[in-house]
């Protein structure tokens, strides 16, 4: 879905109040700065921004691991995602590969930028067979992808930097960076983001400006949290923005206690945010720099999100891919493993919607090495919790058993952390029958009446005059090809964290090829007692 779209959208509301935010990633250097990044974007996800974008690296040069990352945010994280893509150091052909492939990924959001000069550089200097400055990127992708994409473009509230001189743009500057801004909008941009900015006057005075010219489209305030005072001077410095005397006057005193800055920061931005929204604006966009605490603790402060209400409208997270945004069904096998699931089923033709229909249709695919890939901070939680000596086949029980009652944050079979809320439920039947050797790997309670926003089940939908809404499925054919992937944890996601001589290991192995699984269902979800079935074992 276009950002434009879903900001119209909520906006559109008879609620006022409503104001809906988004967030701003950036590529890591790191192997394990990614792995760090999508532990906070996952968690940062959980409160349902609008959309979230991530930006193209200085000249291209995270080009590679940018749409790597746009990928994954699309489709396995499932937020609608928005790629920054510049004009520095790319030619035609290099920008037509960049936006073919987010194309063929699902994605439908870019922000159009001139970009930065490569690093080295003073001035930007257009490179052959590229394009000059945003405004040529954005004509060239709404001539050749016409409306597929949502556009957004730059706004910069205290002018370009690069007009920038002596802390101040001159009138006739400022006035070409509107009239400059206003062809973009005119080419194709549908939304504004503007620049980073700390005095919230001189943002108003530029959204009215524009209203005066007759730009109309949605103007989005950037707001990036002071998160330490060494980071707050140098991109302050580099982007040529004002800071209000005030703000200097409170952070000198502390910019050696970075816990003082960071508290300083967030209520400097809440109180710039309540500025903008009593405005009337009822969007913003915050700069994360790759940090969680510190913009969800603004969004707290502002009352927009609150950690105890994160709530889901699907026991899995809905697909922001264009592909499968009407996807409503799955079957409840991979309830724990969603990603997998994602990975197993890109390229269907149809996703199914309203109801599961003939799966035998549905080819699944095979499993590769990515379906038990896990970030490095789980893959360390897991030798930690499950990498002991297992003497017997009791020592597996006991495993299961205290994932069951929440002694242990991980297990091989999940992607999530710990037992998920309708599971717990039920965790102490689930944990008696585990330490009788019945070992679970899947397991939700029977429901009747729940409501549909009830945040700890999963359930049908029941509505007057409407079909049935079945967000998860029992089918006989996906739980054959579940059966394959779950006995193959015991090996690739269990025994191969041992080494291969270790007897755990060979024991692990030894119940991988000697087990069954089996899917329980009990329909009589009023009266029925399936844990009645263990009791006398």
């Amino acid at each position: 879905m276009k950002v434009i779209e879903k900001i119209l959208e909520a906006t559109a509301a008879n609620d006022a109040s409503r104001v809906v935010f988004s967030f701003e990633f950036f590529p890591p250097k790191t192997e394990d700065g990614v792995d760090n990044l999508f532990e906070k974007m996952e968690r940062m996800v959980a409160h349902n921004p609008t959309f979230c974008d991530i930006t193209w690296g200085a000249g291209g040069s995270t080009a590679d691991l940018t749409l790597e990352i746009a990928n994954r945010m699309q489709n396995m994280v499932c937020v609608e995602t928005m790629m920054h893509l510049t004009c520095t150091n790319m030619p035609v052909d290099q920008i037509d590969h960049a936006l073919a492939t987010i194309k063929s990924n699902g994605i439908q959001n870019v922000l159009a930028l001139r970009g930065d000069p490569p690093h080295g550089q003073d001035r930007f200097v257009q490179v052959e067979g590229g394009f000059a400055c945003a405004l040529d990127l954005v004509n060239h992708i709404r001539s050749k992808y016409e409306d597929y994409f949502g556009i957004t473009v730059a706004g910069y509230p205290e002018g370009h930097p690069e007009v920038i001189h002596d802390g101040v743009a001159s009138p006739e500057a400022y006035a070409n960076e509107l009239a400059y801004l206003k062809k973009k909008v005119d080419a194709g941009g549908e939304v504004i983001i503007t620049q980073l900015f700390y005095d919230t006057d001189i943002f108003l005075k530029f959204v009215n400006d524009c209203r005066q010219i007759g730009i109309t489209c949605p103007i989005v305030p950037g707001i990036m949290p002071i998160n330490n005072y060494k980071g707050f001077i140098r991109m302050t410095g580099f982007c040529k923005t004002k800071i209000p005397p005030e703000i200097m006057a409170a952070l000198e005193p502390i910019k050696d206690n970075e816990e003082a800055v960071r508290a300083y920061g967030i209520h400097l931005g809440t109180e710039m945010c309540k500025k903008i929204m009593a405005s009337g604006i009822r969007t913003l966009h915050l700069y994360t720099l790759n940090m969680d605490k510190t913009a969800l603790a603004i969004l707290t402060n502002l009352g927009l999100i609150e950690e105890s209400k994160i709530s889901r409208s699907l026991p899995w997270r809905r697909p922001a891919n264009v592909h499968r945004v009407k996807e409503d069904v799955r079957p409840i096998f991979w309830a724990n493993r969603p990603k997998s699931y994602i990975s197993r089923t890109i390229g269907w033709d149809q996703y199914p919607h309203g109801r599961w229909g003939d799966s035998r249709n549905a080819s699944y695919g095979t499993l590769s090495d990515y379906q038990f890939m896990r970030p490095r901070s789980r893959n360390k939680k897991l030798n930690e919790e499950w990498v002991v000596p297992l003497e017997n086949i009791e020592d597996i029980y006991e495993k299961f058993t205290k994932f069951c009652l929440g002694n242990l944050k991980s297990s091989p079979w999940s992607e999530l952390d710990g037992l998920q809320p309708e599971t717990r439920i039920i965790n102490e039947q689930l944990g008696n029958i585990n330490s009788k050797g019945y070992l679970t790997i899947n397991s939700q309670p029977a429901v009747n009446g729940a409501k549909s926003d009830s945040p700890s089940v999963v359930t049908w939908g029941v509505f007057p005059a409407k079909e049935i809404i079945q967000p998860t499925v029992v089918d006989l054919s996906s739980f054959i090809v579940w059966k394959d992937e779950a006995f193959e944890i015991w090996s690739r996601g269990w025994a191969t964290l041992y080494p291969e001589t270790d007897p755990s290991r060979k024991l692990l192995e030894e119940v991988q090829s000697s087990y069954y699984l089996v899917s329980l269902v009990d329909n009589d979800y009023i009266h029925g007692d399936l844990f009645a079935v263990f009791r006398d074992i």
